[in-house]
């Protein structure tokens, strides 16, 4: 049985072969596999018996599922928010690009770290803002960065 199946059915048996569990198996693949391959939207569609273009349409639509290609084991978001701009943004991004030594929309070649933006992240009065995984960062500064992501390369 492979991962995908595994996950599918554990979801499935925790919350019953309905319509509404594909959101969770959606996200629990993404959260193993780190994006959502076709193989893995057209196996969901089987077991859910519903069809692969509904599967796709819902994963395309939530921006922290990936479905284009693999991610890092650490996503780094940061909110793209006209907020996050004014307070500093650009120098974050900076400060990523050159700790990471990549681009927006990148992976960096060891697969450790992505760099992506994202809509707001609900801590406009903190900005700028962002998350690795699901761990939220606030009042960032491009020092406070490159403290954040030394301690992501050393401790985790």
């Amino acid at each position: 049985m492979s991962g995908v199946t595994e996950i599918i059915n554990k979801k499935i048996e925790l919350n019953g072969n309905k319509r509404e569990v594909l959101l969770p198996i959606l996200q629990s693949i993404v959260e193993k596999e780190h994006y959502l391959k076709a193989e893995s939207m057209l196996e969901v569609a089987k077991v859910l018996k519903i069809s692969a273009a509904e599967v796709y349409g819902t994963a395309s639509f939530y921006s922290f599922l990936e479905t284009n290609k693999e991610l890092g084991k650490y996503v780094i978001r940061v909110c793209k928010t006209i907020v996050c701009d004014m307070h500093g943004k650009r120098e974050i991004m900076e400060a990523l690009g050159q700790c990471l030594n990549i681009k927006l929309g990148e992976t960096t070649n060891d697969k450790k770290f992505s760099l992506l933006t994202t809509n707001c992240l609900g801590f406009c009065h903190k900005g700028p803002a962002m998350l690795i995984n699901d761990d939220v960062f606030t009042e960032l500064t491009p020092d406070k960065v490159r403290n954040i992501i030394a301690d992501y390369k050393l401790n985790k």
